[in-house]
């Protein structure tokens, strides 16, 4: 309380930025936290509210009113709106529907606007604020619009300015920085012919996977990008911020997939749910361990005649399990970040297997000279060491051909992956050193 008083004390309104109050705010515990969000000014709120965890949104609604909620949502940015009233429904639908309803027929408008398209569209992630001209317009004019529009805090975070038709279809994208250069006495057309660099846009369609462009934002080294409909007509932009929190949450959801967990079900307080999930997971992973005790039963009477193949079964398939993880989540990441072609996965997976195998060879050699010292018999070194060189060139293989044939079959390549991995490693490892041992051994 005292952290968070002192910063408010310290800054002026337009001074104090919404993810350092939210930074003090999470090292609070419940009842400070209650009373410390009541201090934060009311225009700021729903910028807070957005900058904490999810799992913190529930103790702010909770201590504010329909009428401040509203108040709160009026001050965000289109995008911003949207996802608030999101999460507000989420947590409570009625308190939603009455935020909604005290809202102005505008920020109403813009809200049902966005909620229109789907959660991987282009469009569910723009603002609709954005800074236009047309070609006719003296630049001096445009600047000086500009300036006022600023003052009276109707744009924000402003890089561009488009430049559109009558019909306002989107034709060139002016940087600030070059609008500054060009020849204030003329027309942002005259400037535009009469430069050498080239001012054509390059937009995203409202129904464009994010995905996509999410990549032409890292290809292009782009700070903000124009949406535009199915006849280029210009109905928003998308900021590099809300790309940085796509790139984070889909990253966030790989590494929840790879572990078998539910990104969704982690973020929420539900202690029922998050088990729910986790134990579907834990299930099948139990299956697959079944399978593979199955293996290992069997090559029972080999186990029993030989003390040592006990000793050192776990060893290969732990070594086979680790060497897939390494191909899986690099293979996995570079398929994300649109790294692989479909024409470029045979390269992938040959990569991945002769990494695989050189390992294999390196680690087959030590511990067959570990297995031989141990136990004092040569060929268990020899059987060791095949059955080390098989295995990881098996997990070096499946670990590069699953998220890839997951991705051909339209499923994320993180979904699952880890636990077929798992499968082929454990039965792989336990039967190639089972049955070289009772073949070469016994």
């Amino acid at each position: 309380m005292k952290e968070l008083n002192k910063y408010l004390q310290s800054h002026g309104s337009s001074e104090m930025h919404p993810a350092e109050i939210a930074k003090i705010l999470k090292g609070l515990n419940d009842k400070d936290f209650s009373e410390a969000i009541k201090l934060v000014p009311k225009d700021l709120v729903g910028d807070v509210a957005l900058a904490l965890p999810d799992r913190y949104f529930d103790d702010v609604v909770e201590n504010f009113n329909a009428e401040e909620l509203s108040h709160a949502v009026s001050e965000l940015e289109s995008d911003d709106q949207l996802e608030f009233m999101q999460e507000l429904e989420d947590v409570d639908e009625d308190k939603a529907s009455e935020v909604f309803h005290k809202l102005d027929a505008e920020d109403k408008h813009e809200i049902a606007k966005l909620k229109k398209y789907d959660e991987d569209q282009a469009g569910a992630y723009m603002q609709l604020e954005v800074f236009t001209a047309k070609e006719d317009e003296i630049v001096q004019d445009v600047i000086k619009r500009f300036a006022r529009l600023r003052k009276e805090n109707e744009l924000e975070n402003v890089q561009n300015l488009f430049i559109v038709d009558s019909n306002n279809r989107l034709l060139y994208t002016v940087g600030l920085d070059d609008l500054l250069i060009f020849d204030f006495s003329k027309t942002i057309r005259e400037n535009i012919e009469q430069s050498e660099e080239s001012f054509e846009p390059k937009s995203a369609r409202d129904t464009e996977d994010i995905k996509e462009v999410v990549n032409y934002f890292k290809e292009y080294d782009l700070s903000v990008m124009p949406v535009v409909n199915d006849e280029g007509i210009l109905v928003g932009r998308i900021t590099s911020d809300d790309i940085y929190d796509i790139i984070n949450e889909h990253a966030t959801e790989q590494m929840y997939n790879l572990a078998g967990v539910d990104d969704e079900a982690e973020e929420d307080e539900d202690v029922l749910k998050a088990t729910k999930k986790r134990a579907t997971w834990l299930g099948i992973n139990l299956l697959t361990a079944i399978a593979a005790s199955l293996v290992i039963g069997l090559f029972s009477d080999t186990i029993n005649s030989m003390v040592a193949l006990a000793v050192l079964m776990p060893i290969v398939a732990s070594m086979g399990g680790n060497a897939g993880t390494q191909s899986l989540t690099v293979v996995v990441r570079q398929l994300a970040l649109g790294e692989i072609s479909q024409t470029d996965a045979f390269r992938t997976i040959k990569k991945e297997v002769i990494i695989s195998l050189m390992n294999g060879l390196l680690f087959a050699v030590v511990m067959g000279i570990i297995a031989w010292l141990w136990f004092h018999i040569p060929m268990l070194g020899v059987v060791i060491g095949l059955s080390m060189i098989i295995n990881l060139l098996m997990a070096g293989f499946f670990g590069a051909m699953i998220p890839l044939l997951l991705k051909i079959l339209g499923i994320d390549p993180a979904i699952g992956s880890t636990v077929i991995l798992t499968t082929v490693t454990d039965v792989v490892g336990f039967f190639s050193f089972l049955a070289l041992a009772k073949y070469i051994l016994l």
